[in-house]
């Protein structure tokens, strides 16, 4: 059973600090790439940040380039978005997703898995 879950959400104020992770079972973590995305209540879903399988290509949205970095540790099946600085405007439920294409991910679409969301909510 392919499983993505996700955690380390939580409530920060303006210009506070999260790491959210994804915990992978099911499917042969390695081979995917892995994204994050993120939807707030009355927007559509948007890519935020996408990373290689091997780890050594990443890519981010404009609007958080610089202060979010997501990484991988393929030993445990984590993938990990480090969220700095964050802003009343960054606040939404993240998923992950996996992908075989980090270019689709880019594109804001996933044609493998999704995860559950967790809630990331900014005060100001």
């Amino acid at each position: 059973q392919v499983q993505l879950v996700g955690s380390g959400g939580g409530l920060v104020q303006d210009g506070g600090s999260l790491r959210l992770s994804c915990a992978a079972s099911g499917f042969i973590f390695r081979n995917y790439a892995m994204g994050w995305f993120r939807q707030a209540p009355g927007r559509e879903r948007e890519f935020v940040a996408a990373i290689s399988g091997s780890g050594r290509r990443t890519y981010y949205a404009d609007s958080v380039k610089g202060r979010f970095t997501i990484s991988r540790d393929n030993a445990k099946n984590t993938v990990y978005l480090q969220m700095n600085s964050l802003k009343p405007e960054d606040t939404a439920v993240y998923s992950c997703a996996a992908d075989g294409s980090l270019e689709t991910l880019k594109a804001g679409r996933s044609r493998g898995y999704w995860g559950q969301g967790t809630q990331v909510t900014v005060s100001s």
